[in-house]
C-alpha cells in the first residue's frame, strides 16, 4: 500500500514538474529543440561529407542546435530539466515516424512522380519509391538514432553541470568551458553509438571508421557549437535579467 502511495505521489510530483517545466521554458528554445532533432533524422538521408574517415550527413548542419539548446536548458533550469526536454523531442521524433512510416504506405503519389509521368514512367515510379523509403524511414536507423541520443543526453547534462560545479571561471568563460567540454565528449558518444549500431552493423563499417568518425564528426559539431554559444550565452543572459523560469526554479528548490 505504500509503496503504491509512494508512487502515485512521484508520477503527480513528476507531472507537476514537467507541466511547469514546459510552462517555463521559452517555448521557442522547445520549438527549435523539437525541430531539429526531428529534420536532422529525416536529413540524415543524405550524404554531406563522404570520405574515409570523415563522414558527416546533412543532418550535421542542424544537430548543433539540439546540444545548443540543451547546454541553455541546463544552464538556467538544471540537468534533469534538459534531459526532459530532450525526451519529449525523442517523443515527437518517434510519433513522427510513425506517422511517416504509415503515410509512405498509402497508394497516393508524391508530386515528384507528375514531373516524370509525362516522360519516363519508370523513373516516376522510382522517385516515388524513393520518397517514400526516404520520409517512411527505417527502424534500425530510428532505433541507432534515438538510442544514441538518449545516452548522449544523459553524458551531455551530467557533464555540463558536473563541470559547471568545479570550474571557477564565471560569465561566458564558464558557459563556454562547461558547453564545449561536454559537448565534445557527448558528441562523440552520439557519434559512436549511432555508427557502432546502424553502420558497423547494418552497413560494414570497420571499427576503425567507427572510432575515427566519430571523433573526427564530434570536432565538426563542436566547432559549430564554438562558432553559436555567445548567442546561446546572451540569450541565458536575458532569461536571468528578465527572470524567466523563476516559478520552476521555485518549485524545483521546495522540493530539496
Amino acid at each position: 500500500m505504500k509503496k503504491n502511495t509512494f508512487l502515485a505521489a512521484f508520477i503527480r510530483r513528476e507531472l507537476k514538474d514537467y507541466t511547469l517545466l514546459l510552462r517555463n521554458i521559452p517555448s521557442l528554445v522547445v520549438n527549435l529543440f523539437i525541430l531539429s532533432v526531428v529534420c536532422m533524422n529525416l536529413l540524415a538521408n543524405k550524404e554531406l561529407v563522404s570520405c574515409k574517415y570523415l563522414a558527416l550527413d546533412c543532418g550535421f548542419t542542424l544537430s548543433w542546435i539540439s546540444f545548443l539548446c540543451m547546454d541553455m536548458i541546463c544552464k538556467r533550469f538544471g540537468p534533469k530539466a534538459a534531459i526532459k526536454i530532450s525526451l519529449l523531442a525523442l517523443l515527437v521524433n518517434l510519433c513522427t515516424f510513425v506517422l511517416f512510416n504509415l503515410l509512405s504506405h498509402t497508394p497516393g503519389m508524391w508530386g515528384e512522380f507528375y514531373s516524370y509521368i509525362d516522360s519516363d514512367v519508370n523513373a516516376a515510379t522510382v522517385a516515388n519509391n524513393a520518397l517514400n523509403a526516404t520520409f517512411g524511414g527505417t527502424w534500425y536507423v530510428v532505433f541507432g538514432s534515438a538510442l544514441a541520443m538518449f545516452v548522449s543526453t544523459l553524458a551531455n547534462s551530467s557533464l555540463n553541470h558536473f563541470i559547471a560545479k568545479i570550474t571557477h571561471a564565471s560569465g561566458f568563460k564558464n558557459f563556454a568551458i562547461r558547453s564545449y567540454f561536454s559537448t565534445m565528449i557527448a558528441q562523440f558518444i552520439d557519434n559512436f553509438i549511432f555508427a557502432l549500431v546502424v553502420s558497423h552493423v547494418f552497413f560494414g563499417w570497420t571499427m576503425t571508421q567507427v572510432f575515427v568518425c566519430s571523433l573526427t564528426g564530434a570536432v565538426m559539431e563542436l566547432l559549430c557549437e564554438i562558432i553559436f554559444s555567445p548567442m546561446g550565452y546572451k540569450m541565458c543572459q536575458a532569461w536571468e535579467k528578465e527572470g524567466v523560469g523563476l516559478e520552476y526554479l521555485k518549485f524545483k528548490a521546495e522540493q530539496k
